[in-house]
């Protein structure tokens, strides 16, 4: 089944995960995924969803994956074909390059709602990484390296109390996050337990 829907929740619902593309809603209990956890369409939890070729299978986790970072086709081929070039676990080089993302650190750091409001954050030069000002989405992060919100936009009302919502936010492990600087440190290089796709799947898509 290819995830060619118009509604965000429709997406989720295709992709059968949460991916994070409504921000606040997809926390709380007026979720679509709550409601109505099955593929959509007009006969509901219908098991012929279920059933898809081998590269069905390798299609609908590439294209899940697409849609939880919002790449391009052009963007996330790139990240493939790097990650294949390593050797040893390809599917984890591949999370790690997306997990590395600037926008995607600056929602894992509870910035911005989803990731679509995070890219604007970082779009939009809210954002330094070692003091210099970087607005480019697809910036990769580092070990080491020190992101943080702006001083100048610190007392803007889009961060209005950001500092006691950070200091509820459950960070990933690799993120050393400091709610009262806004700011968090790469502690390790980014990876994800659950990413809500299968890597190794995908890899294998594009090793046809």
């Amino acid at each position: 089944m290819v995830l060619m829907l118009d509604s965000k929740c429709a997406q989720c619902r295709g992709a059968g995960v949460k991916l994070m593309l409504k921000g606040e809603k997809c926390f709380g209990p007026k979720c679509t995924m709550v409601k109505r956890n099955y593929p959509p369409g007009a006969h509901g939890p219908s098991k012929k969803h279920s059933k898809r070729s081998v590269y069905g299978k390798q299609l609908f986790e590439k294209q899940k994956a697409k849609r939880l970072y919002g790449l391009r086709e052009r963007q996330f081929a790139n990240y493939v074909a790097e990650a294949a070039k390593k050797t040893g676990n390809t599917g984890k080089f591949l999370i790690s390059y997306l997990e590395s993302r600037l926008d995607n650190v600056a929602f894992r750091m509870g910035l911005g709602k989803s990731r679509a409001a995070a890219r604007q954050i970082v779009s939009h030069s809210h954002l330094s990484v070692n003091g210099r000002p970087v607005n480019i989405p697809s910036y990769r992060v580092k070990v080491g390296d020190m992101v943080a919100l702006k001083e100048s936009k610190k007392k803007s009302l889009l961060y209005d109390k950001m500092e006691e919502k950070l200091a509820k936010l459950e960070a990933p492990g690799w993120l050393g996050l400091e709610p009262s600087q806004l700011r968090a440190k790469i502690l390790n290089a980014p990876t994800i337990a659950e990413p809500g796709f299968d890597a190794k799947t995908i890899i294998e898509f594009y090793s046809r």
